[in-house]
This record gives structure tokens, sequence and C-alpha cells, in this order.
């Protein structure tokens, strides 16, 4: 699978995601590196079909009203560690992978975009419904 890691989260992400077997770019690695603009990296992710991962709602935004990014995942975990994502992307990439390959199905119920979050104790994994808490920046499942 095609990822692009956005600014907001570490290059190290990429990085593992390439070492599990991937095809990974973060934002660092392109042209303009972490200044790309959302513009751009919605166009690169159309391109070359890739799944942007970030924290921004800006790009949930443009997903719901506009279409793009290809396909997003959208991590709403908060601030843990770059060693606790990589854990919690590690344990759950093959379950992500799986889902991508059911959203269009799941497309009548929402948009096809997946939202990661660890509660304590457990980790979610669902597909954004078209309401966002502006707030807190996080979308809902």
């Amino acid at each position: 699978m095609k990822f692009l890691v956005d600014a907001q989260l570490p290059r190290h992400l990429a990085d593992s995601l390439n070492w599990w077997g991937h095809d990974a770019l973060h934002t660092f690695d392109l042209a303009d590196g972490n200044c790309t603009p959302d513009w751009r990296i919605n166009q690169i992710s159309i391109e070359q079909q890739r799944v942007v991962i970030t924290k921004g709602a800006d790009f949930v935004n443009s997903f719901l009203l506009l279409g793009v990014p290809f396909k997003l995942l959208l991590v709403s975990t908060g601030n843990i560690s770059n060693k606790m994502l990589s854990d919690l992307f590690e344990k759950n990439l093959s379950a992500i992978v799986r889902l991508w390959k059911h959203l269009i199905s799941w497309k009548s119920h929402g948009h096809p975009c997946l939202n990661i979050d660890n509660h304590p104790g457990r980790m979610k994994i669902g597909w954004l419904l078209a309401a966002i808490r502006h707030s807190q920046q996080q979308a809902v499942c």
C-alpha cells in the first residue's frame, strides 16, 4: 500500500511503513519538504494513489468537501511518543490495510476515511462519518 505521511507526524513513521513492506513518503522527502502545501499533498496523493496519514483537520475538511486526498487516515491519538505511535501502527497495520480493501462497500455508511485512536487500554479503528469535533480537531467515528 502507498502512504504519504504529513509533517505533523514523525518521519520515522514513514520509515517504519517502508520497513514493513509498504511504499511510504514523508512530506520531508518532497521537494518543498515539510513546507509542502496541502493542495500539493492532495495532488500527489491522487496522482500516486497514496493514503495521506495526518493529524490535521484541514485534510478532513478537504476530504469531506472536495473528496481529496485519494484516501485519508486520520490519527487522533493526542500527544504520544514516537515509539507508542510506531507500536500502534505495527500492531494494527494489517487490520488497517484489510479495512481499506472493504471501504468501497462501506461508502454508503460514511466517507471512506479511517480514523485511528488510542483510548486507554484499547485501540479503535473506524471510518469517518460526516461529523467533526472542531474544538478537538478529531473525527467522530
